[in-house]
């Protein structure tokens, strides 16, 4: 079972006018701002990674500004974020093992992190309803490699009841408000 305490979000390029051309796009920016909200619920830190800001934009509002309350983005130009020196110097500050994964393109950078991340001996868990393609197809084709990989398959309520852990007390209220 994952624990607050353990794990950090990983999310991945949500970015400019490719955010807006991802399959089921409104579903999958409800569902990370979600994501975001239950982390900062939740306490756990948030690495937050755009792509050639300056060539694809910044990180799509209302995330952006969600993300900017407790962590900065990182500019990486590989598709993994991996040979990215500030995103490794910062996982290993973090020094957490378990990596909750999340963006854009789930065939592409999500699949590509994921892969050496696993590779470099994370574990890893991809929150299906967060990541996305431009196509229903890539983005199986994503979670499946993922998968494939060795990576945990989640969906965004399970995860977060999971961080829970307990139906009871003032953060499971707000949990609630979360998921509704």
């Amino acid at each position: 079972m994952l624990k607050p305490e353990e794990s950090v979000i990983v999310f991945i390029d949500v970015q400019g006018k490719l955010a807006q051309i991802m399959h089921q796009t409104e579903s999958l920016h409800n569902k990370l701002t979600g994501l975001i909200l239950g982390a900062q619920l939740f306490e756990m830190p948030i690495v937050w990674l755009e792509q050639l800001p300056d060539k694809l934009g910044a990180t799509a509002e209302p995330l952006n500004s969600l993300l900017a309350q407790t962590s900065s983005p990182i500019a990486k130009h590989h598709f993994s974020a991996w040979p990215c020196e500030a995103f490794r110097n910062q996982l290993a500050e973090l020094g957490r093992k378990n990596i909750i994964i999340a963006g854009i393109e789930a065939h592409i950078c999500v699949y590509q992190t994921c892969s050496d991340l696993i590779d470099q001996g994370f574990n890893l868990h991809v929150v299906s309803d967060c990541v996305s393609s431009r196509t229903a197809e890539n983005k199986n084709l994503g979670i499946q490699m993922m998968q494939a990989k060795g990576a945990q398959v989640t969906g965004l309520e399970t995860l977060l009841f999971e961080l829970q852990h307990e139906a009871q007390g003032e953060r499971f209220k707000k949990l609630l408000k979360i998921i509704k």
